[in-house]
């Protein structure tokens, strides 16, 4: 039995870009709904994107900028990258649903969308789109239009890494995606917003077709339970902040590691398991090579406009320039193989002087010093005397950094295909990114991997209800984002796919919840 201390149409875990579209959605179409985020802001890893962009095709925002890109070739891609690891009707969802959830949000002014011209993934797979054409990016958003939003919402990362304050004028990526949202959910009286508040069981109704009527929720060490009569939204992201999860299902790499919120330990996720739930992918994240800071944790990099990655033989082993996820799967195969080991070095020359050539670290770079002093970057006059300071065989580095300099007066790297791909010369302009490593003193920067979050979860069906071990949806349990089970499965087709699918899964789930209201 339960004493309910409150009651909702529905209950939305987790405030990262697909809870607040779940409960924005759910609001706007007349429902009576409270979202609960586990900490003290709201955001989750959404706020913690730079650039907090999705991956809708042929949405209104690129119409209007003219895109000449059709859904049927952006599902071509898709599914060729993805290939049958998930069911074709998730992937297919997910694809063609995008766009309708852009013009139904762009219906209210508070919603505002830019293009963000980011290249697809894959650029040598068919259809894949080379010119950013299937990215946009909620537009910046004054913090003078909502100052009280200024406190609660997380991030951006320096502020929680380095303790530095956040903007004071603008939201901006995944913040501005945040900010706009709740400003949204604030003109509905019927939507109520709640931080502290973690969800870590969910309650069935008796009978023999068990169906989910709420939630017990915690919230200073008090518990409580909150009835629904639609359903519950699990969107909480994934369980990347929880060294116990991670050992359990076998997913590499550490919680310092991450770019998840703290708040991902998967406490939703184990009450849909708990409930029956089917999982899959549970060994899954969105990779990424980590630059490591003095603090000792691996932080996702990209935007290198110089270096090389090399071993503990003094060899290459991957192209640094292609998209994260891809050489973060790389770095894992060959950590599991154990022909790499912890750190690998980037491999650089002075001509942008000490600091790596590393434009986007995400956490900041500090002081030089710091990393010195921590033995994370090292330095000498020759490659030789590099490769002593990091352990590698001198002549093995030295090798290594005469071909690839070779590679880089040719123009064609052709032990790893650097530069043959959109994506490799996102950064540098379209212009090679094959810059040789020439002008003493030389550095080596100690790196490690990192990852945005896991992405295995509760299997769903394409109206995001979550599925039982038979393949039969649960009635009244949904689940979005990193706690379903990503529909692109080991592959990360392109930039803004996992914000993308926890916003459309989570209107889908609300869409769903208001259609059973009707009936």
């Amino acid at each position: 039995m339960v004493e309910w201390s409150e009651e909702h149409d529905v209950l939305v875990a987790g405030s990262g870009g697909g809870g607040v579209t779940g409960a924005y959605t759910a609001a706007r179409e007349g429902l009576d709904v409270l979202l609960i985020e586990a900490t003290d802001r709201f955001g989750g890893t959404t706020a913690y994107s730079g650039g907090g962009g999705v991956w809708f095709p042929c949405n209104p925002v690129l119409v209007r900028a003219g895109t000449d890109d059709t859904i049927e070739d952006a599902l071509t891609y898709y599914h060729a990258v993805v290939g049958d690891r998930t069911p074709r009707e998730l992937q297919e969802t997910y694809v063609r649903g995008g766009a309708g959830l852009i013009e139904y949000l762009e219906h209210d002014s508070n919603l505002k969308f830019v293009p963000l011209p980011w290249p697809d993934y894959y650029g040598k797979v068919p259809k894949a789109r080379l010119d950013g054409q299937r990215h946009i990016a909620a537009k910046a958003m004054a913090v003078d239009a909502a100052p009280e939003l200024r406190e609660v919402i997380r991030g951006p990362l320096d502020t929680d890494r380095l303790g530095v304050q956040p903007p004071v004028d603008y939201f901006l990526g995944g913040r501005a995606l945040i900010a706009r949202f709740l400003k949204a959910i604030a003109q509905y009286p019927t939507a109520s917003l709640r931080r502290d508040t973690a969800l870590v069981q969910l309650v069935v109704s008796d009978g023999p077709e068990k169906h989910v009527i709420g939630a017990i929720v915690e919230s200073a060490g008090k518990r409580r339970g909150i009835r629904t009569r639609l359903g519950v939204l699990l969107a909480a992201g994934g369980f990347e902040s929880n060294d116990e999860l991670r050992r359990e299902y076998g997913v590499p790499g550490q919680v310092r590691d991450t770019m998840g919120a703290c708040g991902n330990r998967g406490l939703a996720l184990r009450a849909g398991i708990a409930l029956g739930a089917d999982t899959d992918l549970m060994d899954q994240a969105w990779w990424s090579p980590g630059m490591t800071h003095p603090d000792g944790r691996s932080a996702f990099a990209l935007w290198f406009t110089g270096g090389i990655f090399v071993n503990q033989s003094g060899n290459r082993f991957v192209n640094e320039s292609r998209a994260y996820d891809r050489v973060g799967r790389e770095i894992i195969a060959q950590l599991q193989d154990g022909s790499i080991t912890l750190p690998y070095w980037m491999i650089y020359d002075d001509k942008e002087g000490d600091v790596p050539p590393v434009k986007a670290a995400n956490v900041a770079i500090v002081e030089t010093e710091k990393y010195v002093a921590a033995g994370l970057w090292r330095s000498a006059d020759t490659i030789e005397e590099l490769a002593g300071k990091i352990g590698v065989p001198a002549h093995r580095l030295a090798a290594t950094v005469v071909r690839f300099n070779e590679f880089a007066a040719a123009g064609i790297d052709e032990d790893f295909g650097r530069g043959e791909e959109a994506f490799d010369r996102a950064f540098s302009g379209g212009a090679s990114p094959l810059v040789s490593i020439d002008r003493p003193p030389f550095h080596a920067a100690a790196f490690g991997i990192s990852d945005l979050g896991t992405k295995g979860g509760l299997r769903t069906d394409t109206a995001a209800r979550v599925l039982d071990t038979s393949g039969n949806p649960i009635p009244g349990l949904y689940a979005a984002g990193n706690t379903m089970a990503a529909p692109s499965g080991t592959a990360y087709p392109g930039g803004g796919n996992p914000i993308g699918t926890s916003m459309l899964f989570s209107h889908l789930a609300a869409i769903d919840m208001r259609d059973r209201r009707r009936f």
